[in-house]
């Protein structure tokens, strides 16, 4: 069977080349007689994978070296508690509300210490980025927190919040390497690597050195302080080594392409595709304003007013896409609808024949 063009957004597409890679190696891994899942954590060969794999991510991101690099079990959703475990020394932090995963950091934050609202989209559901340039942010807080790119409702912060000279925490699970970021700018920026990076099973945290301390929040576990898996370069109990090994290969594929600027571009080009056709369409419409659309999670809906004759020419559309062999572009279980995830690894070609189906349902829909 042909491969599908697979709108998923995570665990989601990955590059052809890395898969075929990975499966010339799967016996056999560079002569040592196993595979990459049978190999110990803590023998040379693997040790060399990890190193590989963080000395081509520092490249790919210009990573400074006050910067430590951490591949971790648990995903953005454990990460969700570790960070005020690791950072809420005065037990208050701010939060942006602009989605699902914010709301979900928010919650978990709340557990440790006050989690204030800085501000939220929720009143227009999550449709646009709020305006922060300047926020109640007061002396007190340890840092201010974003989710960067919203898988579910296709937002993007396109500036920065102004956080006042706090410390920026963001989740950048899905926007991950898909354009050039300053590191700098961040006091931790981390994500799971399973929608733009790799499978699913590790969260990769870039965290400045002065923030990797003994003084965790009491009750936190061994395991998710910074400070155990900084000073054990990742490798305290048996990391998700695979997962690991596979996102190495995309970094080698990412530099190979042309680094991130040239997928900035690449991204541009595809997003503008599907853009320019729901910004025509009569029947299909997306859901974010223009300004703050994401380059990775386009959602969208059929532009219809009875609800119910919508959710049948919706169903109908997903099932015809799915015969036609362009996969999971159902919308989130959550706001329903439909949402094209085009990470890196989608290939041009793949929104352009999406974008030819969706012109030749709407003609036989209309």
């Amino acid at each position: 069977m042909a491969r599908v063009y697979n709108f998923s957004a995570g665990p989601a597409v990955l590059p052809e080349e890395v898969l075929k890679e990975a499966a010339e190696e799967m016996m056999d891994y560079q002569g040592s007689g196993q595979s990459v899942m049978e190999m110990s954590h803590r023998s040379k060969v693997y040790d060399k994978i990890i190193k590989d794999a963080e000395a081509d991510l520092r490249e790919l991101m210009n990573i400074p070296d006050n910067y430590k690099v951490l591949f971790l079990q648990g995903g953005a959703s454990q990460f969700f508690a570790e960070v005020p475990m690791n950072m809420m020394k005065n037990k208050k932090a701010g939060y942006i509300l602009t989605g699902q995963w914010a709301k979900k950091a928010f919650a978990e934050a709340k557990i440790y210490g006050e989690a204030v609202e800085l501000a939220s989209s929720a009143d227009k559901t999550f449709s646009y980025i709020p305006d922060c340039s300047d926020l109640p942010i007061t002396d007190d807080m340890d840092y201010v927190y974003i989710c960067e790119n919203n898988t579910i409702y296709g937002t993007k912060f396109k500036t920065l919040p102004n956080t006042k000279g706090k410390d920026l925490v963001a989740d950048v699970s899905s926007c991950f390497l898909s354009e050039p970021v300053d590191v700098s700018k961040y006091a931790v920026i981390y994500g799971g690597v399973q929608k733009n990076v790799g499978p699913a099973g590790c969260v990769i945290a870039i965290i400045r050195e002065d923030l990797i301390t003994d003084e965790c929040l009491p009750g936190t576990p061994t395991m998710l302080k910074w400070k155990t898996q900084a000073d054990n370069d990742s490798l305290y109990n048996t990391p998700p080594c695979y997962t690991i090994y596979i996102c190495g290969k995309v970094f080698k594929w990412l530099k190979k392409m042309g680094g991130l600027e040239a997928m900035k571009e690449l991204n541009e080009k595809k997003a503008k595709i599907l853009y320019d056709f729901l910004d025509e369409s009569k029947l299909f419409v997306g859901t974010v304003v223009k300004e703050d659309r994401s380059l990775m999670n386009v959602p969208f809906v059929c532009n219809i007013e009875d609800a119910e004759k919508k959710a049948e020419i919706e169903a109908k559309f997903i099932k015809e896409a799915t015969e036609a062999g362009f996969v999971n572009l159902k919308g989130h279980r959550s706001v329903g609808g439909m949402r094209a995830s085009i990470y890196n690894a989608m290939p041009i070609e793949g929104v352009e024949k999406l974008v030819e189906f969706m012109k030749k349902f709407e003609k036989e829909n209309a």
